[in-house]
């Protein structure tokens, strides 16, 4: 997610835990039975400085912490067997976090990575809230922002603790010991100890208060291209996703939902159903009908020979133009100020030229290569959930809600992700198994098929942008307003998040841009598409905002007679990485050094967000028949300290291919209230033989890590429109290109 949903994680993570009561819990139930050292820290909601000096180590002798807020977000435990294990917070969902933040335990406690390994946490906010995001959960390209000091402290401190313990037995000054390699060294080489021998005494030490992290120049691990630990599994076969649970005495579940958005169940024949071998029940609910069998096969032709008729409610009319129309007219409105600069009036009255622009984006659907699904064991004394999921806490409530049973009734098995980018920070899916469940009272895995999907997903809102500048004697903006229509997500994701009718989300990139704009008015108006359920989706709020802005300010460009690229340079001089990701990138490119064939171009584009700084450039041909080739993209990235560049790489490459499609092809369009696109038949993917290269070029920094997963993906779609103008001459201010260059 973005700062917004950053920003809602600051209201949630209020509600704090004390050291007093996390020691009960976890030094307690863990420290002791093992006779281990257990190492958790924490991630305060201010500021990642007020963490200095506050791990907390389990132990006898465990500091004495102050009562406070706090939410600590994981734990590294080291038994008596030396096995050290990094209870994760997060979930892997092909980003790399299972490799990442063990490297930062790795690194600073000295060990060899696959030393470290791994268990799922369970559902528990108050151990595991990640505070920027208000919760335990996996988005925004937060995991490695959020855990750099922390993790390094933790493993640090355990280090230190290790020493000191080594240092007691040998009677001898700790300075005169090392840690290396999961043994601590006395100076005069006669004497060592493992880990292992030396984790149950260094439990019983106090924690050092002034913790030593390493130097960036003695890192070993950190920044080093290391091979990703979850591949083996993936490789064989043997990795588990939320699809791959098989239970004893498991039935299976296809689902048919009410096709129109916010309509409901009027009746079903199920004769011809149940007449289908493997068929057992089956299942109404409020708007779907689910099809229970002894296998999916079974389930599946079962729901094809349902025959129902559904209340198809007040949306049954509801097309992709009328919510169009809808925007435009909103738009006509005062929205809610996200920022206010100078006085745009007065600067558009002395304004040499003025350009005005209206900007429409889609709904977009995840399609996750997993679909949607989610096992279920309902029982009068407990619930058991099995799936992917990027909110174990959410999904325990549901749970919880669906059953009446209390939080310690409900287990969640929470499983790698076959692809998330926010669709799985979602429970529908839960909620709709437990139904289920409830009325079957043995275990059930419920599957959507692709159709349902993609028909019955919860999408990346649909937006109208309406934008002017106003342009000085030399082409410069000295005036910018810019008012955004669309649902608010946050408003239901995180309420607290919305203020004063602003959704941070909704105006990330627009409200926040890396130039020097000196007048400027950004406002927002709130408008939800009738029944259409609305979601994060990869990228957030930068995604629909760098579009609308990159593609902008490369109008302006076009307007001033100015080269795009030394157009941006002139604005970027407040934000010196900007300008800099755009120089290496541009550089990279041969940017002006070229010269390109008839129905060739180049586009630009800069985007700052999620803590990162990107620049872009597209090469794409146009064809005669208006069918675009994006031919090359080269990528400039300061994300701050690189852990792991081979992970940098494949993200920025992953997001931008992610981007290319969305930008290219991806629309969810609506019909009588219903979705047109069924799979990827109409919802088309990149193809392979029409990816381009994709080259990275990161940039050496030693700011604090920013974040990687998304920010490709948001800063791709301008690149190739602004591409597509310098080849055509034809202006994309609606995605997906799609057809548009037919008759250009």
């Amino acid at each position: 997610m973005s700062q917004g949903l950053i920003e809602a994680g600051r209201h949630a993570a209020r509600a704090g835990f004390s050291r007093r009561a996390f020691l009960k819990f976890g030094v307690t139930a863990s420290v002791a039975a093992s006779g281990g050292l257990l190492i958790g820290f924490s991630l305060p909601a201010a500021s990642q400085d007020q963490n200095k000096g506050k791990s907390v180590i389990g132990g006898d002798g465990v500091e004495s912490p102050q009562d406070g807020v706090f939410a600590p977000n994981a734990f590294v435990q080291i038994d008596k067997s030396g096995k050290i294990v990094l209870i994760m917070p997060k979930v892997e969902m092909g980003q790399g976090v299972y490799t990442a933040l063990p490297m930062l335990i790795a690194e600073e406690l000295d060990v060899p990575l696959d030393s470290v390994t791994i268990d799922h946490a369970p559902p528990n906010e108050k151990l595991f809230t990640d505070p920027l995001l208000g919760g335990q959960l996996t988005g925004g390209s937060t995991s490695v922002r959020y855990a750099w000091e922390p993790l390094r402290r933790a493993g640090a401190a355990a280090r230190m603790m290790l020493v000191a313990a080594a240092a007691q037995q040998w009677q001898c000054d700790p300075s005169s010991c090392v840690a290396q390699g999961g043994k601590v060294m006395h100076a005069s080489g006669d004497r060592s100890a493992s880990y292992a021998d030396l984790a149950e005494a260094a439990a019983k030490l106090p924690v050092p208060q002034d913790i030593k992290l390493k130097d960036a120049n003695s890192f070993k691990i950190i920044g080093t291209p290391v091979r990703r630990l979850d591949s083996p599994e993936k490789v064989d076969g043997t990795a588990m996703f939320g699809l791959d649970v098989r239970l004893p005495d498991m039935l299976y579940a296809a689902i048919v939902n009410c096709p129109v958005f916010g309509g409901t169940l009027a009746s079903v024949d199920d004769s011809n159903a149940k007449k289908i071998p493997g068929v057992r029940q089956v299942v109404k609910f409020d708007n779907g009908v689910a099809v229970i069998g002894d296998h999916t096969w079974a389930a599946k032709r079962g729901a094809a020979a349902l025959q129902i008729q559904w209340n198809e409610g007040p949306s049954a009319g509801v097309s992709t133009k009328q919510i169009v129309d809808d925007m435009a007219n909103a738009s006509q409105r005062t929205g809610a100020v996200a920022r206010k600069e100078g006085d745009v009036n007065d600067a558009f009255s002395k304004a040499k030229t003025r350009v005005d622009a209206v900007y429409v984006q889609p709904f977009l659907a995840h399609a996750t290569m997993e679909p949607i699904n989610c096992t279920v064991h309902v029982r009068p004394d407990g619930c058991d959930i099995w799936l992917g999921t990027q909110v174990p806490t959410r999904i325990r409530d549901a749970g919880m809600k669906a059953t009446g049973l209390p939080a310690d009734k409900i287990v969640v098995h929470n499983h790698l992700l076959g692809g998330g980018f926010g669709r799985r920070l979602e429970f529908d899916m839960a909620t709709q198994a437990l139904k289920i469940g409830k009325a079957l009272g043995v275990p059930v895995k419920v599957t959507w098929s692709r159709e349902e999907d993609i028909q019955h997903d919860m999408y990346r809102p649909c937006y109208y942008d309406k934008l002017s500048a106003g342009l000085d004697a030399g082409g410069k903006p000295v005036a910018w307003t810019h008012r955004i229509v669309g649902s608010s997500v946050l408003a239901r994701f995180a309420p607290p998040a919305v203020k004063d009718g602003v959704d941070p989300d909704a105006v990330e990139v627009a409200s926040d841009l890396p130039y020097d704009l000196p007048n400027q008015l950004v406002d927002y108006v709130r408008l939800e598409p009738h029944d259409v359920p609305t979601a994060f989706w990869r990228g957030v709020g930068p995604t629909r905002g760098t579009f609308v802005v990159e593609s902008f300010i490369d109008e302006l460009a076009v307007q001033a007679k100015a080269d795009p690229v030394e157009y941006r340079r002139a604005l970027l001089g407040k934000s010196p990485r900007a300008r800099n990701v755009l120089d290496v990138a541009t550089q990279a490119a041969a940017w002006g050094k070229q010269s390109v064939p008839q129905g060739q171009g180049r586009g630009v584009s800069v985007m700052h967000a999620f803590g990162s700084f990107f620049s872009i450039v597209a090469d794409v041909t146009v064809d005669k028949d208006g069918a675009v080739k994006v031919n090359r993209i080269v990528c400039a990235v300061d994300c701050g300290m690189v852990v792991n560049p081979n992970t940098v790489e494949a993200q920025v490459q992953g997001g931008i291919i992610f981007g290319i499609t969305a930008a290219l092809y991806s629309e969810i369009t609506i019909k009588d209230g219903r979705v047109e696109q069924s799979n990827f038949t109409d919802y088309r993917m990149l193809r392979i033989h029409e990816t381009p290269p994709v080259e990275v070029h990161i940039v050496k920094s030693t700011e604090a890590p920013g974040g990687i997963g998304e920010p490709g993906t948001a800063a791709l779609a301008p690149a190739i429109t602004n591409a597509i103008h310098a080849a055509t001459g034809k202006r994309i201010r609606q995605l997906p290109v799609g057809n548009q260059l037919q008759s250009a």
